[in-house]
């Protein structure tokens, strides 16, 4: 396949089935931990401790879910935590700093980074991994948002292979295998379509964090969940799937599925549909992220089952009560640093919400406000990147004081 300019490029995935691996326990780096990712992530792991060795670990702030995950494990290494400083935890050499995830993807041994961390400071860590030769299991979508171009660059240098965690590209991953991207006409992202599904628009006016952070499906963090509701998630899960399976927007179709049961689909030019069905555990991306393309037993509290009644149903996805999922598609085909400014304003957007600083429906007038007034580059560098997602953040707090200043 071609970019604009000519150059060949290729999908970020490999749709071939990699050799098989040696009888060795494969080394793992686990950025974000503590968050609900990692947390699952450290479950995948317990379950299979005769294939996996955790080497590293990282967190934000929280040192005693470090600890924990410590106790837990004897084969760590290194640990990183950013509100801390350089020093030890339970006798285990501990990086501090807002440096601390990169410092631990540059010193640990590993075969893996599963980064599971949420936001722009996940994007140099992947980078980093790259350009060292590791394959990464990807769960932070801010990588591709904000940094796609630079990340397929850096790939077109690197054996590196991605494995995505989410569990809509991860299900376009299984439906693609033993398949061409070449035959694929469709991809259909699902969208359970969060908490809010069921409002108009008029309805949307006095929504208070605590009823936008009632998701009917799945248990995520606070600002994915908002995301949900916004439909921004859905947007950056679009531009995701640009990025790893290197096919046009045009091609990229979210619907409505409230069930979430089907978590995506692949149609193909002879207009075949093959959709991954399951239960909303995203222990099965994560699984299949680290055993691809192989699929051991994973113990789950509730699988699928066809013995019990249930329904499919499927919307076609209304722009116009989701507004910010066509803002969204804009910004990644627009390409530069505009999916960084649209990442950076909707994580300081949702933060003020949370903080009830601004309204629900406000989260899109800020992100609206930060796309015009932050210079568009056309090919930033990372520091340009890391300049874009402070000034990006900084419009939607201009925004909050002038819009309230105003009212």
């Amino acid at each position: 396949m071609y970019d604009s300019m000519g150059t060949t490029i290729q999908p970020m995935v490999s749709l071939t089935t990699p050799k098989a691996k040696e009888q060795t326990r494969r080394k793992i780096l686990l950025l974000g931990a503590t968050g609900s990712i990692g947390q699952q992530t450290i479950d995948v792991l317990k379950q299979h401790e005769q294939d996996f060795e955790l080497v590293g670990i990282s967190a934000g702030h929280d040192l005693e879910g470090l600890k924990n995950i410590v106790k837990q494990f004897d084969t760590i290494q290194y640990v990183g935590c950013s509100n801390q400083e350089d020093g030890t935890l339970e006798g285990i050499p501990l990086f501090g700093g807002e440096q601390q995830m990169v410092r631990l993807v540059q010193t640990c041994d590993y075969d893996l980074l599963v980064n599971a961390v949420v936001g722009f400071r996940g994007l140099e860590p992947t980078l980093r991994a790259i350009e060292l030769h590791h394959d990464v299991a990807l769960a932070n979508k801010e990588s591709l948002v904000c940094g796609g171009e630079l990340i397929r660059e850096a790939l077109s240098y690197s054996p590196s292979q991605i494995y995505p965690i989410d569990s809509e590209h991860s299900a376009i991953y299984q439906c693609l295998q033993g398949n061409r991207i070449e035959q694929v006409r469709h991809l259909y992202i699902t969208a359970s379509g969060g908490s809010l599904r069921d409002l108009t628009r008029d309805q949307l006016a006095d929504i208070t964090p605590a009823r936008a952070l009632k998701h009917p499906s799945w248990n995520m963090g606070a600002r994915i969940t908002i995301d949900s509701s916004t439909m921004v998630n859905k947007g950056f899960e679009v531009i995701e799937a640009h990025y790893l399976f290197d096919l046009p927007y045009e091609k990229i179709i979210p619907i409505l599925h409230p069930q979430s049961i089907i978590h995506s689909m692949v149609e193909y030019e002879d207009h075949a549909i093959i959709a991954q069905m399951g239960s909303a555990d995203m222990r099965l991306p994560i699984q299949y992220a680290l055993y691809s393309p192989e699929r051991p037993v994973l113990k789950e509290d509730h699988p699928l089952d066809f013995s019990k009644m249930f329904s499919l149903d499927f919307k076609a996805m209304d722009y116009e009560r989701f507004k910010m999922l066509g803002v969204c598609i804009e910004a990644g085909k627009r390409k530069g640093n505009a999916g960084c400014v649209l990442n950076g304003a909707d994580e300081q957007a949702v933060e003020l919400f949370l903080q009830e600083k601004i309204s629900f429906l406000e989260i899109e007038e800020a992100i609206l406000y930060a796309l015009k007034s932050v210079e568009w580059i056309e090919h930033p560098t990372f520091e340009q990147l890391r300049q874009t997602d402070w000034r990006a953040r900084q419009a939607v707090i201009d925004f909050a004081h002038l819009h309230h200043a105003n009212n």
